[in-house]
């Protein structure tokens, strides 16, 4: 990056026009008549836990936001150009970058695109970012990638700064008080992992469950997922009415398929929100976050990455960086199929959710007896030909038998299946068409199954 002299002619990257600047100086410059400058480099600073250096957490972006803003609007300020400068530390004009990038994004509208085209303007170029870990750095997460990732943030209400509490977020990331993050509000809270008791242990503070149950209950967190081994006994979230799953994998390493799988299918399937954690909540917390914001908002692997670590910085980790690189493609085709099987669902071409019903059955026999003798007594209501409550989608498993209007067939689910309520409230196992009728749904008439029923 060129550095600058205040004594030579300042070279200033217009943000906005004729009023908002940025620049990368060797000295701290004086205020003119016409000139107001102002810096961040000491007042918004990176905490880090290795050779990582950034990028700066949302709160400090919703600062810098706040700050930008007000002296905008400052009536002492009014004829003046505002300068953000930075000095000559490459570490330094990365997060700066960043910052003004963000706020470039966020309150001017810009395009990443067009924000990171404004910054490197005369052939400036800024130091990639890197992971919180020891030895060489070999992923980088560049000044773009990171608003990329603001921007489809924003596009997606991840965050709100005109409703985002600055002080909870501050509060709460702290150890003493938690340690733990929203990555999607009203989905993914990220957190350290609990231990057997509440106490402090060479100076850090760990955390009993029972230290989190109030605030997952205000946040209708109703799913616990751990990563890591056993520190405390599962019973006390599930006594306190919390689903709880185990899903370990190795410190430091990356989760097999079959991790993947289970992590998405809860996560898709949770009625409430997710609390997870593995040792620190950083690396493999942060890797199956991502696995699930690629595959549902579709965000490549450096915004997912750039994404969690402003939300809490330090995550994902070494081999996990490459692993969700490598994840990227199938993550995505995935999604693009569970947005189709939903908008066909949505437009009423598959009424009953036949897709949905079938997602948990592992081995599907069909056995279709040949026949030209069409059900038409074999009719279900029209207003209830579907079992999928309209503001839900309930994952119904076995014993069950619902006409398909698409197919013209009865489809027969067999042995015993859950219903997993949008409604507070336990898990509900039924054993019977008539018992799951008259309970949950409005009364269902079936009839006998055609010669020509599939039987799955």
């Amino acid at each position: 990056m060129f550095c600058t002299s205040f004594h030579s002619p300042v070279s200033l990257l217009e943000c906005l026009s004729d009023r908002l600047y940025f620049a990368i100086l060797r000295q701290k410059p004086k205020n003119t008549a016409n000139t107001h400058y102002f810096s961040i480099d000491d007042e918004l600073v990176y905490e880090n836990f290795y050779a990582d250096f950034g990028p700066l957490n949302l709160a400090m972006i919703h600062r810098y936001c706040c700050k930008i803003n007000k002296k905008l609007k400052s009536f002492s300020l009014a004829r003046k150009k505002i300068v953000h400068y930075t000095s000559c530390d490459q570490k330094k004009q990365a997060n700066a970058a960043v910052l003004i990038g963000s706020f470039s994004v966020i309150y001017l509208k810009k395009t990443p695109e067009e924000a990171y085209r404004l910054l490197v303007g005369g052939n400036n170029t800024y130091q990639p970012f890197r992971d919180a870990s020891f030895g060489t750095c070999t992923y980088n997460l560049t000044v773009l990638d990171c608003l990329c990732a603001v921007s489809k943030a924003l596009q997606y209400e991840f965050f709100d700064f005109n409703t985002f509490d600055v002080d909870e977020y501050e509060h709460y990331e702290r150890a003493e008080n938690g340690d733990f993050n929203w990555i999607i509000p009203r989905k993914f809270l990220a957190f350290s992992g609990p231990h057997p008791k509440s106490k402090i242990e060479n100076g850090y503070p760990l955390h009993a469950p029972e230290a989190y149950f109030q605030y997952f209950r205000k946040h209708t967190i109703t799913t616990i997922i751990r990563l890591n081994k056993k520190m405390y006994d599962a019973k006390r979230f599930t006594d306190a009415r919390f689903e709880h799953y185990d899903l370990f994998f190795v410190d430091g390493s990356t989760p097999n398929d079959a991790i993947v799988k289970k992590f998405l299918n809860i996560s898709e399937n949770a009625e409430g929100v997710i609390a997870i954690h593995c040792k620190a909540g950083l690396g493999r917390t942060g890797t199956l976050i991502a696995c699930y914001i690629m595959k549902h908002y579709k965000l490549t692997a450096a915004e997912a990455i750039a994404w969690i670590r402003i939300c809490r910085p330090g995550s994902v980790i070494g081999p996990q960086q490459h692993f969700l690189e490598e994840k990227q493609a199938s993550m995505w085709a995935q999604g693009d199929l569970f947005r189709a099987k939903l908008k066909e669902q949505q437009n009423g071409k598959d009424k009953v959710g036949v897709t949905r019903i079938l997602s948990g059955v592992d081995d599907i026999s069909i056995n279709d007896n040949k026949t030209n003798d069409k059900p038409e007594n074999h009719m279900v209501s029209d207003h209830l030909i579907s079992l999928i409550h309209p503001k839900s989608y309930h994952p119904i498993l076995r014993c069950l038998t619902v006409f398909c209007r698409q197919t013209q067939h009865i489809f027969s689910v067999n042995d015993s299946f859950y219903l997993e309520d949008c409604w507070p409230g336990p898990r509900e196992k039924f054993t019977s068409h008539s018992q799951y009728l008259n309970t949950k749904m409005a009364p269902l008439t079936l009839h006998s199954t055609p010669s020509n029923a599939l039987e799955c």
